[in-house]
């Protein structure tokens, strides 16, 4: 079935963990652990990798240490050197539009105002990848949007998140194995 790179988007560093842009390095580290892999640094491609097997697919994984607004230029550089084209990259990312724990997948499309989708839209040349979306949701008492997705969860937050981040694990490998349409169909919408 040859190879699939999966990508977690979010900001390196300690001050950001925690933080609602961040589920997609969360839901990374839940298929690392799926996969049995650990995370190890790569200059070359500004980011944290690995890679595994699942169900008979080379499954390769991507955290971006660039920062959101510039995770395209790490993804491109290891689609390049793998030769992967933008359909076989499935990201997982944050969404202040959806409802805080649901999950959207969708096979391709535009940013929707996600600066690290539009940087992955900008460097790749291509919106064909597949995304598996969690909410986060919008908390007014937190300011703006960026005042948002920078504060870390709350504890009934995080309660709230932690499910959605290992369904979105799930997910990714499900549009891996079976493709996107089986994988929208399973969990599109589920909190």
């Amino acid at each position: 079935m040859g190879c699939k790179l999966i990508v977690g988007l979010g900001n390196p560093g300690r001050r950001y963990a925690g933080t609602p842009h961040n589920v997609g390095f969360m839901a990374l580290d839940c298929v690392a652990g799926m996969l049995g892999c650990g995370l190890g640094r790569s200059w070359r491609f500004h980011g944290r990798t690995a890679s595994g097997e699942w169900e008979g697919v080379t499954v390769l994984l991507l955290r971006p240490e660039t920062y959101m607004n510039l995770s395209g230029r790490s993804v491109a550089a290891l689609a390049r050197y793998r030769k992967l084209a933008a359909s076989e990259i499935v990201v997982i990312s944050d969404d202040a539009d959806m409802d805080l724990g649901r999950l959207r997948l969708r096979a391709r499309g535009g940013s929707g105002g996600h600066r690290g989708l539009a940087s992955l839209i900008g460097a790749l040349g291509d919106d064909g990848f597949a995304r598996v979306r969690i909410g986060i949701g919008r908390r007014p008492e937190a300011g703006g949007l960026v005042d948002q997705v920078l504060t870390p969860f709350g504890p009934r937050e995080i309660e709230a998140v932690l499910p959605a981040v290992k369904r979105a694990a799930e997910a990714a490998l499900c549009v891996v194995t079976n493709g996107i349409d089986a994988a929208m169909n399973r969990y599109n919408g589920s909190a």
